[in-house]
């Protein structure tokens, strides 16, 4: 949350002239609740069996830029599926730039808790050692969404030419 994989996405999206789909806005898509209400009438557990369906789904169609929520990779069968079908980046900040990001907006279910900042910090501490897997990583304190496209896609570059 809040390390800016929406606006970067979009941006990463446009200079590698492919379609870029953001995850949480399909789940509300096919639920017809936002991501708030889903959490708030059928609980975490639910909205993450839902994600997984999305998931798999965007992951088997053609080749896109996908801003996946911060619990989704986090779930073994949506990483598997991520590992086989797609290239991970992760986009990692630091708790300061984190905790200015999301004090934006409160639409964030996991961070409707009395202290947001203590909150992700513990998100961090548990996740953190599992976006560590993800195929590419890159700082995106103090950079712009556009700074931090184009270092994604020198990242992708690079990381294919190993690859191949």
């Amino acid at each position: 949350m809040g390390s800016g994989k929406s606006r970067i996405g979009r941006e990463l999206a446009r200079l590698l002239k492919l379609p870029f789909v953001d995850a949480d806005l399909e789940i509300e898509k096919a639920a017809t609740y936002s991501v708030s209400e889903i959490f708030e009438r059928f609980g975490e557990k639910e909205f993450r069996r839902g994600e997984r369906e999305i998931m798999a789904r965007l992951l088997s169609g053609e080749a896109k830029v996908l801003a996946s929520g911060g619990g989704a990779f986090i779930q073994p069968e949506i990483r598997d599926l991520v590992k086989n079908k797609a290239i991970s980046v992760w986009l990692k900040a630091d708790l300061e730039t984190l905790v200015k990001r999301v004090s934006r907006n409160n639409r964030r279910p996991l961070l409707q808790v009395s202290n947001p900042a203590e909150r992700l910090r513990q998100l961090m501490e548990d996740r953190y050692p599992v976006y560590a897997e993800a195929d590419i990583t890159v700082v995106t304190d103090h950079r712009t969404p556009q700074d931090m496209a184009q270092l994604i896609k020198s990242e992708l570059d690079r990381f294919q030419q190993n690859k191949g």
